[in-house]
């Protein structure tokens, strides 16, 4: 007799694209909103990194947040960014909340870029809901390929 495993739709995702973030999956195609009742929904930044001239170039959607509110941090090749996103709470006479979807906290991103990043040249700007890093590699820390025998 032969085993029997049960169908996972999940794990069959996962072969199409390693890199798929299933809880993206579950929130907008699996789950309609009002079996979500309830839950509060986690803030998250999206961001585009590249590597032109020398230096990374790193765009991270951060709507809703003040400048203030942002911490970027460096050591070495790793690269934090936390935000605390607030949602002001006004409460009218007479008036009733029926959907909120906005949320609260503190929210991070946190990653390793192939080479260290020179800290006295690091740029950050803040416009539109976006944050611009751009992050000079440091000189001398060049990668090699060893040859293998």
């Amino acid at each position: 007799m032969n085993n029997i495993t049960r169908f996972n739709p999940f794990n069959e995702l996962s072969r199409i694209d390693p890199f798929l973030d299933m809880d993206d999956v579950i929130n907008k195609f699996m789950m309609r909103p009002f079996f979500r009742e309830g839950l509060e929904i986690e803030p998250r930044i999206k961001m585009d990194v590249k590597e032109a001239d020398g230096s990374y170039l790193i765009k991270a959607e951060i709507p809703g947040v003040k400048r203030d509110d942002i911490h970027v941090t460096i050591e070495g090749n790793r690269v934090s960014i936390s935000a605390e996103v607030k949602q002001e709470k006004e409460a009218k006479e007479g008036e009733r909340v029926i959907r909120c979807e906005r949320s609260y906290g503190m929210t991070s991103r946190s990653f390793n870029l192939a080479d260290e990043v020179d800290q006295s040249k690091a740029q950050a700007k803040y416009t539109d809901g976006v944050l611009e890093l751009t992050l000079p590699k440091k000189p001398g820390s060049s990668r090699k390929e060893i040859p293998i025998a």
